[in-house]
């Protein structure tokens, strides 16, 4: 089955291009973002790896760690990261798996149980369900899920602006606003009474309809 907001995402062991890891180990206490590919030297994914790796930093910065799936064994993933870094202009700067086995694949409910066989030998149209976009949190729940079909690249951006989201009101009982970004007004929950917002906002807030209380971002 595939997975959704709020489920457990499933640990695993694979070999990557930085070595063999067990995923739950590998996050620690940060935060991660799993994204899967097709198949190595795919065009769009080509402009989608090199393009993460530039903003690998601002992801670091917020504590999130980055790996990218591929089906494809780690010397094809390892060739495919200088084909990135020459059209590019940045190379992966963070592991790659070698989903060769599918596992990963199936246990995140983006290839059917039945796949199986030589990875190298399935086009990209087979795996075309691999183009999908996992954010996960320290308490190792899935808290965002994202799937594009392979004509339409990724905007990492909104994954980065989503992150500032989620951290922000993890933190907060609060919301954000359609097209929200870092430092606009926000949203109080229903789970904050009018006699708390008081306390935590003496100033006031505004209040466009009863359910709707806009207050600054902390």
């Amino acid at each position: 089955m595939s997975l959704t907001i709020g489920d457990t995402a499933p640990d695993f062991e694979a070999d990557t291009t930085e070595g063999r890891i067990g995923f739950y180990d590998w996050i620690g206490d940060s935060w991660a973002v799993l994204f899967s590919h097709p198949r190595a030297f795919t065009p769009v994914c080509t402009t989608e790896l090199g393009y993460m790796a530039s903003i690998e930093p601002e992801f670091a910065r917020r504590g999130v760690k980055i790996i990218g799936l591929s089906t494809d064994p780690v010397e094809g993933s390892r060739k495919w990261g200088e084909d990135i870094a020459e059209t590019e202009g940045t190379a992966p700067n963070y592991p790659i798996i070698a989903d060769t086995d599918h596992n990963v694949a199936k246990i995140y409910g983006m290839l059917p149980p039945d796949v199986e066989g030589d990875p190298t030998e399935r086009t990209p149209a087979q795996n075309a369900t691999l183009r999908n976009v996992f954010v996960i949190g320290p308490d190792r729940k899935i808290k965002l899920v994202l799937i594009y079909p392979m004509t339409t690249g990724r905007n990492f951006d909104e994954v980065l602006r989503v992150i500032d989201s989620l951290q922000l009101t993890a933190e907060h009982q609060l919301a954000t606003p359609a097209q929200w970004q870092p430092g606009e007004d926000v949203i109080l929950t229903s789970a904050v009474s009018n006699e708390q917002a008081k306390e935590r906002y003496p100033d006031g807030w505004r209040e466009p309809k009863p359910y709707m209380r806009i207050v600054p971002a902390p």
